[in-house]
């Protein structure tokens, strides 16, 4: 079973030094890190940087159509109005099927704010824990905001996005 987990960081940067930092605890084969992607968002600036992680190119990345939608309905929809926001109806209707429903969508979007920054990651094997406890130990301090994919919602995740296993 895969995770799609948020962690929320009260800095513009923590979300990439927790990035660098679970890049650690995959070598040690604590978590096997299938995607990521990062929100870095400036005080002062109308939206947020996106960035997907550049070395997902295994199996289990979901690729850049997911986390693209993914941010686009959580920071910019609002932005754009109820017109283009109809549009992303349909296949945000299909997320709800795969654990990613309103509440999660309506969480990140309250927490995730100027001034602060979030890391994206499908994991799996992973003790949150120990991820917890490594990132403080190096001094980073995040906030989880989690949703679990079963495998056949992860399945059906690939599946919206064209991606087949």
């Amino acid at each position: 079973m895969a995770t799609l987990s948020v962690w929320k960081f009260d800095s513009p940067d923590g979300a990439a030094n927790a990035e660098s930092a679970l890049e650690v605890l995959s070598k040690q084969e604590l978590v096997t890190i299938h995607d990521a992607a990062t929100v870095s968002w400036e005080q002062g600036k109308n939206k947020p940087k996106t960035k997907q992680r550049t070395s997902a190119t295994g199996i289990g990345a979901l690729g850049g159509a997911f986390w693209g939608f993914l941010f686009g309905l959580i920071f910019f929809v609002p932005l754009l109005g109820a017109a283009l926001g109809a549009g992303f109806g349909a296949l945000g209707g299909s997320l709800t099927d795969v654990g990613i429903d309103d509440d999660f969508i309506g969480s990140v979007r309250s927490n995730v704010v100027p001034g602060t920054s979030a890391l994206f990651i499908l994991t799996s094997d992973a003790v949150v824990d120990k991820i917890r406890a490594s990132l403080e130990s190096q001094g980073i301090h995040g906030t989880l905001l989690q949703t679990n994919l079963s495998a056949n919602q992860e399945e059906a995740l690939r599946h919206a996005f064209g991606q087949d296993a």
